[in-house]
């Protein structure tokens, strides 16, 4: 288990049980699914299970606020990362702070070299996050919109 831990965030990946509970109890439909997708490329892969597992976000106080996951480790040594935080947490900077956290973990890891997110164009508080966080526009577009990359 991976676990980071900065001023105002504990950040860590959650076991199989835990990502099982994720999804039973999730009731948006798109996110079961890419909760699930999560949990059969850790079991599917569980000597890197920190690059598909769902990383909780919590702050000090124990509230769960997000969570955050890689979409997996690519042999061209990229992880793209994915990120959401609870409606009720949002506007704090818990994004970016988990995200740095994350982003700063992933690029000190062997044979990594960048790290790339995707988000809808018009959501320009998730572009923030990543420009907050050293993100630079990529030049392209993914399924989701427009494509940010972190490099070393």
């Amino acid at each position: 288990m991976i676990k980071l831990d900065t001023e105002r965030l504990k950040i860590y990946t959650a076991s199989r049980d835990e990502m099982q509970e994720i999804i039973d109890s999730q009731t948006d439909g798109v996110l079961k699914t890419a909760y699930r997708q999560m949990l059969q490329g850790a079991s599917e892969h569980p000597d890197q299970w920190e690059w598909y597992a769902i990383w909780i976000i919590e702050n000090k106080e124990g509230s769960k606020v997000g969570d955050l996951c890689f979409k997996g480790l690519n042999e061209d040594g990229s992880a793209e990362i994915g990120y959401g935080i609870s409606t009720e947490f949002r506007g704090r900077g818990y994004a970016a702070e988990a995200v740095g956290a994350a982003v700063s973990w992933a690029l000190d890891q062997p044979g990594v070299r960048r790290v790339e997110a995707e988000t809808g164009p018009d959501n320009t508080a998730s572009q923030r996050v990543l420009e907050k966080c050293g993100f630079v526009p990529a030049g392209t577009t993914g399924e989701e919109g427009p494509r940010f990359i972190k490099a070393l």
